[in-house]
């Protein structure tokens, strides 16, 4: 069998549902002994027993920005699988809402969630990480970590915050055998786009179809990310031929940025 991340074990946040569980999988299937870590333990659990015997799946529970919480749960991360060789930063949140609207309870909300939990889950990681001279870390961010649009500049100003996180960390810890990159997804089949397809209806009387038409007009495409696909990213990121890759941030829209 072809397991390339075998014996290494990989933490993977906000992983019972979207992108994460994918991510999850695509480790798993890699070879990888897997901890999905999130807030809600029957998502996180069903996930967790459609993976693979040899993934050894553990769910803890964290809410990614408080640290005392993902102290413990990276601890039992630890005590069950060793440390941790790969920690992919995916929890997050989004929110569309127009600046006179933006609230500062919502704004750092957004900023906690995304670019907190990124900062709060690398720092409870790399110091190991660099200590054993290995280590990969990936940071789920967004096209909006990379270009700006209306109504999401709390969301935007989080992901253009992870992808800063992210080129630091690669520049301090590369030396010590620890890379850290940003993958950058599109709009991807996930829960997250159906409320944002929800929201467009609602908002604009459009019909769920041509409220995805929108999105994708500028899609080359001509269709929405699969969450596998941005999977597959990450899992090659954590792979040994990708060991030279460091400080980059890999967008998998289709071409929509591009354009």
């Amino acid at each position: 069998m072809n397991a390339p991340l075998a014996g290494l074990h990989a933490l993977v946040t906000g992983a019972g549902t979207g992108i994460g569980a994918a991510i999850a999988t695509a480790l798993a299937a890699n070879g990888a002994r897997i901890t999905l870590l999130g807030r809600h333990r029957d998502a996180l659990e069903a996930h967790a027993a459609t993976l693979p015997a040899s993934a050894e799946a553990l769910v803890v529970l964290a809410d990614v920005a408080d640290e005392p919480a993902v102290a413990t749960a990276f601890a039992a991360a630890r005590e069950r699988h060793g440390e941790l060789a790969i920690l992919v930063n995916n929890a997050g949140a989004s929110i569309s809402k127009p600046l006179a609207a933006l609230d500062r309870e919502t704004w750092d909300e957004i900023l906690r969630v995304n670019l907190t939990g990124s900062y709060v889950c690398a720092r409870a990681a790399i110091p190991a990480m660099a200590a054993a001279q290995n280590g990969r870390v990936v940071n789920i961010a967004s096209t909006a970590g990379l270009v700006g649009g209306p109504y999401i500049a709390a969301y935007a100003a989080a992901k253009h915050g992870v992808v800063g996180l992210t080129r630091a960390l690669a520049a301090e810890f590369g030396k010590k055998g620890v890379t850290v990159n940003a993958v950058c997804p599109g709009f991807t089949e996930t829960s997250m786009l159906d409320r944002t397809l929800d929201r467009i209806e609602r908002t604009t009387g459009r019909t769920e179809e041509q409220a995805a038409q929108a999105l994708l007009a500028r899609n080359p495409l001509g269709r929405f990310v699969r969450p596998a696909e941005v999977a597959s990213v990450v899992a090659w990121l954590c792979r040994a031929e990708s060991a030279a890759i460091n400080g980059q941030a890999i967008v998998v829209d289709g071409g929509e940025v591009a354009r």
